[in-house]
């Protein structure tokens, strides 16, 4: 647990200083790609274990832990340090845009099978059709993530608290090292899973959802919440909103096509409803909040209560 938590910190760091030399978009892409090995392993493990709810919960409630919980702890801490924050807004809207695409291809399947359709006989193609088409988009997408504007990167360097930079192949081998120790204990982590679910009594929706879910986005978790603090929300939003982007368009569609090559359960994109319901009103939250370009301490402590809400709705299953 110590060698975690010292991961969770140089990860922090080494995303800050690549930030010094990237900007907030590839910052933000970068950190998501690594810091969502964890969640790819421990899913994958689960799948292998035949834990499909688990896989389930686990990977929208990454995005809901990301998008509300994160998300609303960083605006609250940055918030309470430096007032009202204002961030350029055109990459979260797009972000935003993308995950009510994500949303949709995610809804298809489930409301097909749950309204009994003729699409609801063919559910495991249906999700290979809504998989690819998400990869396609997230590839698509990458240009318009990885653009960085000199004039406002320059501006945020202005901005950024007093420090050493590290050189950047420092900075970036940190935080592969960083993401790569996280990873290792996935297999670990997922096998004393089930018998702490049997012990604590909690369903395993519930488990994934929360527990799998912050476990798996720890390293977003502490450098998303320290950019805030650090006056930094430009960072703070690519990094948190680029993460849930990233598990919406990439990891679960990945995911989806390896569990057929996997040999454990399959995982398909007919959900729970009341996920999807829960990643919808996630999603227009976060949208109408990040509208703007600004935020207040208020509009965190808003994103934490609706996560709490919809972590409760799980608890008995």
């Amino acid at each position: 647990m110590l060698c975690a938590a010292a991961a969770k910190l140089f990860a922090a760091n080494a995303v800050e200083h690549i930030g010094d030399y990237l900007g907030p978009g590839p910052t933000g892409v970068l950190q998501a790609a690594l810091g969502n090995l964890p969640e790819v392993l421990v899913c994958a493990f689960a799948l292998r274990a035949g834990l499909l709810q688990v896989v389930q919960a686990a990977l929208i409630g990454s995005i809901l832990a990301n998008s509300l919980l994160v998300l609303g702890i960083a605006i609250l801490v940055g918030g309470i340090r430096h007032g009202r924050m204002h961030f350029d807004a055109q990459s979260p809207r797009m972000i935003a845009s993308l995950m009510m695409l994500a949303v949709a291809a995610l809804a298809i399947p489930t409301l097909a099978a749950e309204l009994h359709t003729p699409a609801s006989e063919h559910e495991r193609s249906l999700s290979v059709a809504c998989a690819i088409l998400l990869l396609t988009v997230f590839l698509a997408s990458l240009p318009f993530s990885l653009h960085t504007d000199p004039t406002r990167t320059a501006r945020q360097a202005e901005k950024a608290p007093d420090h050493t930079p590290w050189p950047l192949w420092l900075a970036v081998t940190v935080l592969v090292l960083a993401s790569l120790a996280a990873a290792l204990v996935s297999e670990w982590f997922v096998s004393a899973l089930e018998p702490a679910i049997e012990t604590l009594h909690i369903s395993q929706a519930f488990a994934g959802i929360v527990v799998v879910a912050i476990a798996g986005n720890a390293v977003e978790n502490v450098a998303g919440i320290r950019l805030a603090a650090r006056n930094r929300p430009d960072y703070a939003m690519s990094v948190i909103l680029n993460s849930s982007l990233l598990i919406a368009l990439c990891v679960i569609p990945a995911l989806v096509l390896l569990s057929f090559f996997l040999g454990g359960a399959v995982l398909t994109l007919v959900l729970p409803t009341l996920l999807i319901a829960a990643l919808l009103l996630t999603t227009l939250t976060t949208a109408i909040i990040v509208n703007d370009g600004e935020t207040i301490w208020l509009e965190g402590v808003a994103l934490i209560g609706l996560y709490c809400i919809i972590a409760a709705a799980f608890w008995w299953g």
